[in-house]
């Protein structure tokens, strides 16, 4: 992973695979603001509706700097590289990419419970000028899941694919909490930077949250966790985290 400055979003990535960045943190004098929608947007539209607000906003396209999906099940590893295909050409389409590299950082994940029909925008963030009273740092650090290589979509790459017992499911919560500690490092953060972090599978690692991700992610910690109920993107895994520190959030009805 390198850190490399987007030239025209004011904001740095670091370097991932071509879906996706492995994170993003705002540039000086610049904020990362984060977006809710109300209801899930198919990701076509969605990213109309990002246009528009960017528009609104008078920010450029290239301000976006992460986004959030929806699926409707997990895929193969074949059908999640044809997906990302199509999402990266509507990156492309908005002169977003550097060069070949892709900057925008992304979680995809697929709910276990009320999944959207098709490929659904949930969530996306965009740097502005920061205030005056904006003090912390705001990044955000992409989804990663029980690969023991982030790059590698084989399934030669999963932890302990096809097993669930708690020894099976600790070997993936700490590949996972490496690859995000790798990335904070990366970003110039700290875990104490953190204001949200996200946890996304349906198995039950109850038993692990004091020991394997609480107490690693220290002063994070005081915020909690939020536990989505969701698959990661790809059927062979099964656990998912990604996280954020931003200081402004708000909802599109």
């Amino acid at each position: 992973m390198q850190l490399t400055n987007h030239p025209t979003g004011n904001y740095r990535f670091l370097t991932g695979i071509a879906p996706y960045s492995a994170g993003v943190a705002a540039a000086p004098g610049y904020e990362i603001v984060r977006v809710t929608l109300h209801e899930p947007a198919p990701y076509v539209a969605g990213f109309q509706r990002i246009d528009q607000l960017l528009a609104a906003q008078n920010r450029p396209a290239q301000a976006l700097c992460a986004v959030e999906l929806r699926l409707p099940k997990p895929l193969t590893f074949e059908g999640f590289i044809d997906f990302n295909v199509g999402y990266r050409s509507l990156l492309a389409e908005r002169n977003i990419l550097v060069g070949e590299a892709n900057p925008v950082a992304r979680t995809n994940i697929a709910p276990a419970i009320a999944p959207p029909a098709e490929p659904s925008l949930y969530a996306f963030s965009y740097t502005v000028p920061a205030g005056n009273e904006q003090t912390a740092p705001t990044f955000v650090v992409a989804g990663a899941g029980d690969l023991r290589d982030q790059a590698l979509l084989t399934p030669e790459a999963v932890v302990r694919p096809g097993e669930h017992s708690l020894s099976a499911l600790r070997e993936k919560v700490d590949c996972v909490m490496q690859v995000m500690q790798e990335r904070i490092a990366g970003l110039g953060m700290t875990w104490a930077d953190a204001t949200v972090v996200d946890l996304y599978t349906t198995q039950n690692i109850h038993p692990l949250l004091d020991e394997a991700i609480l107490q690693p992610i220290g002063q994070a910690a005081a915020h909690g966790v939020h536990w989505y109920y969701s698959h990661p993107p790809i059927a062979d895994l099964v656990f998912e985290m990604d996280l954020r520190g931003i200081q402004r959030e708000f909802r599109l009805p």
